[in-house]
This record gives structure tokens, C-alpha cells and sequence, in this order.
């Protein structure tokens, strides 16, 4: 069985969390999850703290801009851009302040080329989705941008370990051809599984670092991350069907962020940390794999971001993903 990039009996946030005050993010993000920290996201900020500009702010001269609520393509860099940019800066000086002398795992996020391609516009119009030309820049521009990023948090955090997560929600939707077009009235074609998966390579060869593939959808698509060469690949686990492609993934050494904890109370009040690990412990056995793999393998993680959450539920339900993640390395 490979190593993992991550400590035994680790959890962490899939990326998101209520509120605009980074300082006090981050200060839960390392209190609550020591042992794998991320990168807070505080889409409550506005434009470019929301995952789709936050993340095009990476592309390597491809600037981008809101036009009429959406971002698209624009000839230049303005002040979208560099609103964009001076909100990820303050959250790389708060991480460098916080995370000083941090010497674990240590979590960034972005979202994929596949879900910026369906969420960014061409200036010309339409989406880049429609375009496999301008897909193939906008993925070799975020491979760099992305690169540079992580080589930024290494200057930042020089004793930690960097994972990357990509974020692919609009995946599933793009590989069934369900993406619409901008009239809304029909949809972009299909693209193949083959060169999803190729874009999602270039990322994971680009950036040096191990590559957690996320998305929180009932119908993940793991054959492609998997044809990716992502370390590991994040779910819901509410939203599982069908169990054997996540069994396969996992007999072939690919590592599970298990999306166990509900980001909304169902009855007032978090799942505690004991009932979000019989939750995994329950996958574990239904696919029939030792115990003694469950805690090297798998991360403990909130079922998606938490954006939407109060700000005493967020901080319960790191607490709960951190409390399973000791009850599986201890048992």
C-alpha cells in the first residue's frame, strides 16, 4: 500500500466557510483541523472570494472580469482582477502569520479547468467550454498559475507539505453534455472522458504536489480522476450509488476524503465526531477492506463546503471530522 500525504487519522475542510473575517477563519481552520489545515475560501466577500473568480485569478495571462454577473474572458487586466488578487494576498499574509513554524499537511484549493471552462465566458461570447481551443489555454494557464501558487505557499510555509484540491462540480455536467448554452436553450456538446481526464493531468503534472480531486455530486466521475493520477478523490458520501468504482479506487491506492459530515443540521445540531465515524466506518465495511487501511487511507472531511453554514455549525462540524478522525487511528 503507497504512503499518503496526509498523517493517519487526519481530517479537514473540503474548502468554504461562513463569514468575511479571514483572521478568524484561519484561526479555526488550524485549531480545529492541526493535523491537515487548508486554505480557507470566504465566498461571503463577494466577487473573487467566490470559487469561480477566486480561481480564474490564477490563470497566467488570461485575465478575467465581471460582466452582467458573470465572469468572462477580458482584454486586460482591472479592477475584478485586482480585487481578486488582493483578497487572495490577505489570505496568504494571514496564513504566513498563523501558520508559522507549521511543519504537517497543508491544503490548498482551486477549482478545476472543467468547471472554470463551463463557468467563464468567451469575450466574443458563449461559454470557453465551447471552445476546445480556448479550453487547452485556459488549462495550461491555470496549470502555470497554479504552480506559481503552490510554489508561493512553499515560500510562505517552508516546513509543511502541500496537497492541492481541484474542485469539479460542473464535471459530472460536462461529461454528460448537460452544460447549457448561453440562450439556455440547448447544451455544449460532451466532452470525452479521455480528454477530461488529460486536462485534469496537465494540472497534476504541473504543480508538484500531490492532487485531491473533489467533487460532491451523486455521480462523480472517479475513472477520470483516477486516469488523472489524482492522489486522492474527495465525495459525498450521502450522495453514493453506486459503491464499486469507489472500491476499485481504493484497492488501486487512490486516497478517500469521506465527505461524512452534513453541512446543514438536520435535527438543530452537528453530527458528534463518534457518529460521523461510524459513517465511515460503515463504507469501510460494506467494501470489505481491512481496518487497519481505513485510517492511513482516509480523510475525514465535511460532505462539502460549509459557506452556507453558521459560523457555530462550521466550527462543530470541523471539531466532529477532527474527534472521527482520532476514533478511526485509535481503533
Amino acid at each position: 500500500m503507497p504512503e499518503f500525504p496526509w498523517p493517519a487519522g487526519a481530517a479537514t475542510g473540503i474548502g468554504s466557510l461562513p463569514g468575511t473575517d479571514i483572521v478568524e477563519a484561519q484561526r479555526v481552520v488550524f485549531g480545529e483541523l492541526p493535523d491537515l489545515p487548508h486554505l480557507p475560501e470566504l465566498p461571503a466577500r463577494g466577487p473573487g472570494a467566490d470559487l469561480i473568480g477566486r480561481s480564474a485569478g490564477f490563470l497566467v495571462e488570461l485575465p478575467v472580469q465581471l460582466y452582467a454577473g458573470r465572469w468572462q474572458m477580458a482584454p486586460r487586466p482591472g479592477q475584478d482582477l485586482r480585487r481578486t488578487a488582493d483578497l487572495l494576498e490577505r489570505d496568504l499574509d494571514q496564513m504566513t502569520v498563523q501558520g508559522d513554524g507549521f511543519a504537517g499537511t497543508f491544503k490548498l484549493q482551486s477549482a478545476g479547468p472543467w468547471t472554470l471552462a463551463a463557468s467563464i465566458d468567451l469575450q466574443i461570447g458563449g461559454g470557453v467550454l465551447r471552445d476546445p481551443g480556448a479550453v487547452r489555454d485556459l488549462t495550461d494557464s491555470l496549470a502555470e498559475g497554479l504552480r506559481r501558487h503552490v510554489d508561493e505557499v512553499r515560500k510562505r510555509l517552508p516546513h509543511a507539505s502541500i496537497l492541492l484540491q481541484l474542485d469539479e462540480p460542473s464535471l459530472p455536467a460536462v461529461l454528460a453534455g448537460r452544460v447549457p448554452t448561453e440562450s439556455g436553450l440547448s447544451a455544449y456538446r460532451a466532452v470525452n472522458a479521455p480528454d477530461a481526464a488529460t486536462a485534469l493531468r496537465t494540472i497534476v503534472e504541473a504543480v508538484g504536489v500531490p492532487v485531491v480531486a473533489h467533487c460532491c455530486a451523486s455521480d462523480v466521475p472517479l475513472q477520470v480522476f483516477r486516469d488523472s493520477r489524482a492522489a486522492a478523490i474527495a465525495l459525498d458520501l450521502g450522495l453514493l450509488k453506486d459503491l464499486d468504482p469507489v472500491g476499485e479506487a481504493i484497492e488501486a491506492g487512490v486516497g478517500l476524503f469521506a465527505g461524512a459530515a452534513p453541512t446543514q443540521p438536520t435535527d438543530g445540531r452537528a453530527l458528534t465526531g463518534k457518529q460521523v465515524a461510524e459513517r465511515v466506518t460503515k463504507l469501510w465495511t460494506r467494501l470489505g477492506f481491512s481496518a487497519t487501511r481505513l485510517a492511513e487511507q482516509v480523510v475525514v472531511t465535511p460532505a462539502c463546503g460549509l459557506a452556507g453554514a453558521t459560523d457555530a455549525y462550521a466550527r462543530a462540524v470541523l471539531n466532529s471530522c477532527r474527534e472521527a478522525g482520532r476514533r478511526l487511528a485509535e481503533a
